[in-house]
């Protein structure tokens, strides 16, 4: 895109990761091919180059890996926390030491920006890491009863959009309170999970506690619907959410939901201008706007709207769209072509309702899958592109007048994930942050992430959390027998 300046390529090095051409399931401490043999390819975003062929997990696969991780779990919880805390620092320094090479892979499996893995990613990999190697000797103290007791096996299905942190999400807790693992990464981004279960091997995990599992959804059905697990841990769509809450009903499995968003990013009339254009950009530009947290409905005061508009358009034209593994780029791939299209279909949809399209000029390359970032002004609450999440670069600007307006427009919808408020006013903050029906509300900041604090939504954006003390929970059993309190 256009720039003041002219940015010299910087491209990171390819050759600090060395990507097997083939992989196999990672089952009880071994790579393993699938039972029936299938394979499938994962592929590059930003240039639709194979990266590797990896292994495509069925039902007997699902049933062998949960069989390992039932075997393995009864060495495991017995471990004294401080021995299991062990593993998990050593396995949080090794991500550390590997950042580099894992940041590259997650790079080109994925399409986000290098800098985004490398300064984002991978050091909130570390820190979840090493936040749950502190709880694992101290869970009687964690709120959950003396001697809270792991649930056993848990099964775990993860997204595309942040491969290798949402497996630290979900794996570094089951590991610090005693539960095994089974975990079914995203079709189009198996690789950094494959990286991950070498990185078990290399710290000496015992074999069978974290098993990884490659393959589409119907593996990802099969684990959700084995009798044998007792725990299921989701992040992704709404609608696949809703089919795993029907799948698990009636049986004693305990789940955690985290789904899709609509995130209302509210703008007051004495926020600081500048200020709030950057953490507008970065709540909805940053991943390409493939976060369920993402601020995807701007809501401005009526008073200031042409101005920061005027402001935020002037910011996305500097914006730099191209080669995620360049240093300068602030703008990567879209993931998948399936998802290219679905964002293209939602944009179009935006314009023949009447809103107002715009995009800074910006040149795509020829290769992979790419999408200019879009603004959508004149946006009305009844508009698709103000209701349905997009999970692209693109963003509805619609306006408010009074703090009560704007309470009332960000929580017309089904979603109820995230949300941010810009103001100077810590008494406006407050009293606006009470009201919104978010699991998660920014003050004059917008993705900020920290292992110690939870995480999760409201209505179809999900429940139960992840992260801090309350991640705990879901993977823990009380210590008293069923019927006593």
């Amino acid at each position: 895109m256009a720039s003041l300046f002219e940015y010299a390529p910087a491209p990171e090095s390819r050759s600090v990761v060395d990507i097997a051409p083939s992989y196999g399931l990672f089952i009880d401490g071994e790579f393993t091919d699938a039972a029936d043999g299938k394979v499938f390819k994962t592929v590059s975003p930003s240039s639709e180059e194979v990266l590797s062929e990896v292994a495509q997990a069925g039902a007997a696969d699902v049933d062998r890996a949960v069989k390992a991780a039932r075997k393995a779990f009864e060495k495991w919880s017995a471990l004294p926390g401080s021995e299991r805390a062990k593993y998990l620092f050593r396995i949080a320094r090794i991500i550390q030491e590997r950042s580099r090479e894992l940041a590259v892979l997650e790079t080109l499996d994925n399409g986000k920006p290098i800098k985004e893995t490398r300064d984002a990613d991978l050091p909130l990999v570390a820190a979840h890491f090493f936040y749950y190697a502190g709880w694992a000797d101290k869970l009687d103290h964690a709120g959950y009863g003396p001697n809270p007791r792991p649930l056993g096996v848990a099964g775990q299905v993860i997204p595309w959009n942040f491969p290798l942190l949402m497996l630290a999400w979900k794996i570094a807790p089951a590991l610090a309170t005693g539960n095994t693992v089974v975990l079914k990464p995203a079709e189009t981004t198996p690789l950094s999970a494959l990286f991950f279960a070498d990185i078990c091997r290399q710290a000496g995990l015992p074999k069978g506690v974290v098993n990884i599992l490659t393959g589409y959804g119907d593996a990802g059905a099969a684990l959700v619907e084995h009798p044998d697990v007792n725990k299921v841990a989701f992040t992704g769509s709404t609608a696949v959410g809703k089919a795993i809450a029907r799948s698990i009903a009636g049986t004693d499995k305990k789940v955690t939901l985290e789904l899709g968003g609509k995130g209302a990013n509210i703008v007051f009339d004495d926020a600081p201008i500048d200020q709030a254009v950057e953490g507008i950009v970065n709540g909805i530009f940053f991943n390409q706007g493939q976060v369920c947290c993402a601020g995807s409905r701007l809501l401005v005061q009526e008073s200031i709207h042409d101005e920061l508009l005027d402001s935020l358009k002037r910011r996305l034209s500097t914006l730099r769209l191209g080669d995620p593994l360049d240093k300068n780029t602030d703008i990567g791939a879209i993931n998948s072509a399936e998802q290219l299209a679905r964002i293209t279909a939602l944009a179009d949809t935006g314009e023949a309702e009447g809103a107002e399209r715009w995009s800074p000029a910006c040149e795509l390359p020829s290769a992979g899958y790419w999408f200019a970032p879009t603004l959508f002004s004149n946006v009305t609450q009844a508009h698709t592109v103000a209701r349905d999440e997009i999970f692209g670069p693109v963003l509805s600007v619609l306006t408010f007048r009074t703090p009560d307006e704007a309470v009332a427009k960000a929580n017309n919808s089904q979603y109820g994930l995230s949300a941010g408020i810009w103001t100077e006013k810590g008494s406006r903050i407050l009293a606006v942050a009470n009201q919104l029906r978010a699991g998660v509300v920014w003050a004059n900041t917008f993705n900020k992430f920290d292992p110690t604090s939870p995480f999760g939504g409201y209505k179809e954006s999900g429940f139960g959390r992840e992260g801090g003390r309350h991640g705990l929970e879901g993977y823990l059993a009380p210590s008293h027998p069923k019927g006593e309190r």
